[in-house]
């Protein structure tokens, strides 16, 4: 096994490390969500918790480790008689990314279920975790029905594995630890408010601190025993001091000071649910106890806030999990009293820096400068030309809408999502088939209309039904998937007219937020001057794609061929690292083509390139004037797709684009 690295000689990370100590000292706070760039010790940290949490009492034997002191009446292994029982150290269990339902849950025989009444079971990391921590690393990018399962396990303290009928339960109380680099994409709501605490962590800037990482890292991979042997005293000291925090909880007195600010704090920044005040009292009560008082202070209710609020906040889905701390201020002044458990004047000294603020608005472009651009003339020979060579300074996006689906046609068998039809895992049923390799959702109709036949020639005496491994059939279930929507944005000097461009950015920024509702990859593309850039590669973070769309500039010409050669060659590259994964191409323009030998011409052959290929497309008609050229519906009929004007966009109706596009390549 081996030898972790030392929790106290982490450099910095104030935060991240005394929220992990107050899970260690009070496990109801409910876990940590760790928010952060790469290379932060997010996971170093997680993992050095482990070899501090107190040993837990089990029963022998027992694979789901019941406490022998009340052990679970329900438990697959049991029943177990109370009494006496063996201590071990408390486990830290790794869910992967890509885990499967039956290794999160454990597997059910169904054919010995099926034949002999037999609850044959395999636990799986529920059941490992039991009591200790159950640690997913990249949890944002945990797929959905693996989602849904933590959230049942998380909200009944249980885990159920049911098989057409027969079912077994047993205990799953954990401590749920996450971490996740946001830039790859954000959590679900529902998943985000069962952690009880959020940091955000951030390499330090101070040269002095990041020579010390170094030097400590280097000292631990050329020696992990000799390095941990050396910090052997500082984590003896820690953890006695976490027993005795622990032993210290139960005394700790939460006044009704305290308690109305955690209530004034909750309503002030508007949180959903109750959920948030029980976290903060936990998480208020677990500081006190942490700095050895029994009462709980103001600075305590401060932390708590600073620690447990940032992701319950109302707040737009682009916007970074934060707190406005002036404000978390005057309301803790205001609420504040005489009460001996509370201190209005002494916030700050919970312990740890308070986490990053997080308007997560991103640097705007006065959108009231400046002159209007000049509408794009005509040049030689009738051909439109873009309007001046300069940079335009970046607008603001107009008000995002709602807007209704857009998806790609057909069946496919990409990751689980909610946009277009998809073979999945999880949806109805919609037949049956053999099994390949595990058998996940049994068919019981068709499992048993194959077997029926063979009842004679297999003896069968009684009333149970022989059943065969070679009987067994796999339900096939369709659900919805997501795909990849690729934006390819046109910021030439023809979209530059600022109300134009601010409508583009808002009708971008309403689609984005339907991606991110719908659990897709997006990624964007701009072309103008010369070339096509890729903004951003193909992410699961929605919110940076958005930052990247607010800052976008605009100017030069309009070369509509090389941006729709970059989307061909980013398409291509997205095939070959997720074939399942479908793309949607959406592109934004006039349907104007500047610069080059005969510009339009490359870009109608550019286009069908895509058409070829059988990419799904649409084009959002950016054009504007009483004179109409129609460009972009000759770009949509060359793609194979179908064209949209942004008035349509907002006005709702989106709903008929599916048809289109499939009207279209029916005609074609």
């Amino acid at each position: 096994m081996s030898t972790p690295f030392p929790f106290t000689a982490i450099v910095g990370q104030d935060d991240l490390r005394l929220a992990l100590l107050l899970n260690a000292v009070s496990p109801a706070v409910g876990g940590v969500l760790v928010r952060g760039e790469k290379g932060t010790a997010k996971s170093t940290a997680v993992r050095a918790l482990s070899a501090l949490i107190p040993q837990v009492p089990v029963v022998p034997g027992c694979r789901f480790s019941c406490d022998p002191a009340s052990p679970d009446p329900a438990c697959p292994d049991g029943p177990h008689e109370a009494g006496g029982g063996t201590a071990r150290p408390a486990r830290m269990v790794e869910l992967p990314v890509g885990a499967s339902e039956d290794r999160l849950v454990g597997a059910l025989d169904i054919e010995r279920a099926l034949a002999e009444g037999v609850k044959a079971f395999e636990p799986g990391l529920l059941a490992d975790a039991h009591r200790g921590i159950l640690y997913v690393d990249e949890v944002n990018l945990l797929h959905d029905h693996l989602v849904d399962l933590l959230l049942d396990a998380a909200a009944m303290g249980a885990s159920y594995v049911e098989r057409e009928g027969v079912s077994v339960r047993h205990a799953a109380r954990f401590l749920l630890v996450g971490t996740m680099n946001p830039e790859e994409g954000e959590l679900r709501p529902q998943l985000l408010d069962r952690f009880g605490l959020t940091v955000e962590v951030a390499a330090s800037r101070e040269p002095d601190q990041r020579v010390e990482v170094v030097r400590r890292r280097l000292a631990y991979d050329d020696d992990p025993g000799g390095f941990a042997g050396r910090w052997a005293d500082d984590e003896t000291a820690l953890r006695a001091r976490i027993v005795a925090a622990r032993a210290l909880l139960p005394e700790v007195r939460l006044g009704d000071g305290a308690l109305r600010q955690i209530a004034a704090t909750c309503a002030a920044f508007e949180v959903d649910g109750m959920r948030a005040d029980i976290v903060m009292a936990r998480t208020a009560t677990a500081l006190a106890a942490w700095a050895g008082r029994s009462d709980v202070l103001a600075e305590d209710v401060r932390q708590a806030a600073l620690l447990a609020l940032p992701h319950r906040r109302r707040r737009n889905p682009f916007d970074a999990p934060g707190l406005d701390e002036d404000k978390l201020d005057e309301t803790l002044e205001e609420f504040g009293d005489d009460d001996p458990d509370t201190d209005p004047d002494g916030p700050g000294g919970g312990g740890g820096q308070p986490p990053q603020d997080g308007s997560g608005t991103p640097p705007q472009g006065d959108a009231g400068q400046g002159d209007t651009p000049a509408e794009p003339q005509e040049a030689e020979g009738g051909r439109p030309q873009a309007a001046g060579g300069g940079e335009q300074q970046a607008v603001r996006a107009a008000e995002p809408f709602r807007t209704k689906v857009l998806s790609v046609p057909g069946l496919g068998e990409g990751a689980a999502g909610r946009r277009s039809r998809a073979r999945t895992e999880h949806g109805r049923t919609t037949g049956a088939r053999r099994p390949r390799g595990t058998l996940t959702k049994l068919h019981l109709a068709a499992t048993v209309q194959a077997a029926a036949p063979h009842q004679r020639a297999r003896g069968r005496s009684g009333r149970g039904l022989v059943v065969r491994r070679d009987d067994l059939r796999q339900a096939t279930r369709e659900g919805r998937e997501g795909n990849l929507v690729l934006f390819l944005v046109d910021a030439s000097g023809s979209m530059a007219a600022r109300q134009r461009m601010s409508a583009v950015k808002g009708a971008v920024l309403s689609l984005l937020l339907d991606a991110y509702q719908r659990r897709d990859k997006v990624g964007l593309i701009t072309f103008r001057g010369k070339d096509a850039e890729v903004a951003l590669p193909p992410t699961s973070s929605v919110d940076a794609a958005a930052a990247r769309l607010e800052l976008l500039p605009t100017g030069g010409r309009t070369p509509l061929a090389a941006g729709l050669l970059r989307a061909h060659d980013v398409l291509r590259v997205e095939r070959l690292r997720d074939p399942a994964r479908r793309p949607l191409l959406v592109v934004v323009t006039d349907g104007r083509a500047t610069g080059g030998v005969d510009p339009v011409a490359l870009a109608s052959r550019s286009a069908r390139l895509h058409a070829a290929e059988g990419t799904a497309s649409v084009v959002v008609d950016c054009e504007s004037g009483p004179v109409r050229l129609g460009l972009a519906g000759e770009l949509a009929r060359d793609l194979g797709g179908t064209a949209v004007t942004l008035d349509e966009l907002r006005a709702d109706s989106i709903a008929g684009l599916v048809r289109d596009v499939t009207a279209t390549r029916r005609a074609a």
